[in-house]
């Protein structure tokens, strides 16, 4: 029987060593970290997401502002509103809620975003930084996958790591960030040939592809961790993500639980991510 990983306990600690650090950077230097959260339309997850969000910032004491935009808003408009934030002197970090109403370019949306306070990392500039390994900010999801296998003392230097999924904002970081502690990394996609080998292969299998229990038991070696940053619901409506749990947890050696597992997470190092950016604009980290 697999150990579950529990990702609401680590993040309450990550949180809570934020809230400390911010105390201080309050009392010490007298630097408020702030951040600005952008939201277009009305989509409900996107607004539960923002509300977390901001409750999570006012618990660390991190100042954050809100900006809600009705789904009409134009690109020009959302670019101008970027442009000033980018300016002001109370905000270090700058999150736009994805994904935006159909007609707004999101790619555009994140290269107007200042890479200082890209607090997602995901601007060009930031995604090459972590390419090389020299990173102020790391995209959430991933950061929070590597703060729960260190969390747990799992060793990912010379173990087999198997990505599934490929995009921009989990599977590509996720396979650099395994890389950079020296794990040998497959990522798989849609045309990989015979996946399901491919992933029994792994010491440490990551799941992000959005499917609801696509990990099945034959996919996992005894032994495995797996890792499920899926977010997805069932046949019966109800929240799971990419592993058939009630399976894999019999083989698995650790896993994540769908939900508390890896989405604490994200909102945790959201948090480190924006006292890193009010750090830099101050010059008290390089």
């Amino acid at each position: 029987m697999a150990k579950l990983i529990d990702g609401k306990a680590i993040a309450a600690t990550v949180r809570a060593e934020v809230a400390q650090e911010v105390a201080e950077l309050q009392e010490r230097d007298g630097v408020t970290p702030g951040l600005a959260v952008v939201i277009v339309g009305n989509d409900p997850a996107s607004r539960t997401y923002v509300n977390n969000k901001k409750k999570a910032c006012a618990e660390a004491g991190i100042y954050s502002e809100e900006y809600a935009l009705p789904a009409e808003t134009t690109q020009q408009e959302l670019l101008d509103l970027i442009q000033v934030l980018n300016k002001k002197q109370d905000i270090d970090g700058i999150l736009v809620q994805l994904p935006l109403p159909k007609g707004l370019d999101e790619k555009a949306v994140i290269e107007a975003i200042d890479p200082g306070k890209d607090v997602d990392a995901f601007h060009e500039s930031n995604v090459g930084r972590i390419m090389i390994g020299n990173f102020h900010f790391l995209p959430c999801t991933p950061a929070g996958v590597m703060e729960l296998l260190r969390s747990e003392g799992i060793e990912v230097a010379g173990k087999n790591c198997v990505v599934v999924g490929r995009s921009n904002i989990v599977g590509k970081p996720m396979a650099m960030l395994l890389l950079h502690q020296n794990g040998t990394v497959t990522v798989c996609h849609s045309k990989t040939a015979d996946l399901p080998s491919v992933c029994r292969g792994a010491d440490i299998l990551v799941s992000a592809v959005g499917k609801a229990k696509f990990i099945t038991a034959d996919m996992v070696k005894p032994g495995a961790v797996v890792i499920d940053v899926g977010m997805n619901r069932d046949e019966n409506g109800k929240l799971c993500g990419d592993v058939d749990f009630t399976a894999v947890e019999p083989i698995a050696s650790y896993i994540t639980p769908v939900p508390g597992g890896v989405g604490p997470m994200t909102i945790a190092m959201l948090l480190k991510n924006t006292v890193t950016a009010a750090k830099l604009h101050c010059g008290l980290a390089q």
